[in-house]
């Protein structure tokens, strides 16, 4: 009976070590899915980040309002063109392409991705009257940063999370996350520095994001500073099929 018992604890023990590594070494994978690059007529706009080009979808040239929208992790932002060309009329938009998300170069990492968005930011911020962000779900992250560095007026964020780190820990709960994980997206703890008008989208039923994270979020922020809409019968990747999605957006950067 000892050496079953023996056998068990080393069979469940090895499991364990190589399932963390498994997380450990390929994590990467888990939360980087880059897009391939698709043809369109838009405008295009390559930033200079260190040594890196990172390449913008402009929307709307030339309005005193700008708009910089960094997306999810294996969102394709040139996806949203069309219909942000419409319903923000009035801004200049950039859709961001993360490093390693075609045809930006180098790899993505979160401190890479912070360094890119403080670069468009500061190249174009004489050219407006305002900047705005918007991020949606990994972009919440990035968003969250840059809205914490930065004059901010306005900023929208999707189906967001208090951290990365909160996340992982909540769906691998047997592994210590703090110590696993290298990109960790700590949002809740930029949220004292954010001083933009905010607006929190949540999905109902979202799936990746469990809500507890996003209200966590939420409650970083001053209720002057926050309008936070749940919208129902969505989930995380199906919210932007819901009109009030597009609602709520539109109405917030008015």
């Amino acid at each position: 009976m000892k050496n079953i018992i023996r056998y068990i604890l080393t069979v469940s023990f090895s499991a364990y070590c190589i399932l963390g590594a498994v997380l450990y070494i390929f994590q990467d994978s888990f939360l980087y899915f880059p897009s391939k690059d698709i043809k369109h007529s838009y405008t295009k706009r390559v930033f200079a980040s260190e040594k890196e080009s990172i390449s913008t979808t402009v929307l709307n040239a030339k309005k005193n309002k700008a708009i910089i929208y960094f997306g999810g992790n294996a969102e394709n932002v040139d996806n949203n063109a069309d219909t942000f060309t419409k319903i923000f009329k009035n801004y200049t938009v950039y859709l961001v392409k993360y490093r390693g998300y075609a045809p930006s170069t180098g790899k993505p990492k979160e401190k890479a991705f912070y360094l890119d968005a403080l670069s468009i930011y500061d190249e174009i911020q004489y050219d407006y009257q305002d900047i705005s962000i918007i991020g949606r779900s990994l972009g919440t992250g990035v968003a969250s940063y840059l809205a914490s560095k930065r004059d901010i007026l306005k900023l929208a964020l999707i189906t967001p999370f208090d951290s990365i780190q909160n996340v992982a820990q909540a769906r691998y709960p047997m592994y210590p996350m703090s110590l696993l994980l290298k990109d960790k997206y700590n949002s809740l703890k930029r949220v004292p520095k954010i001083k933009a008008q905010t607006l929190i989208l949540i999905a109902q039923n979202d799936e990746v994001i469990k809500r507890k994270h996003s209200l966590n979020l939420a409650r970083g922020f001053l209720s002057s500073k926050l309008t936070l809409k749940i919208i129902k019968n969505t989930n995380h990747n199906s919210i932007s099929n819901n009109s009030l999605y597009y609602t709520y957006l539109i109405n917030h950067f008015k």
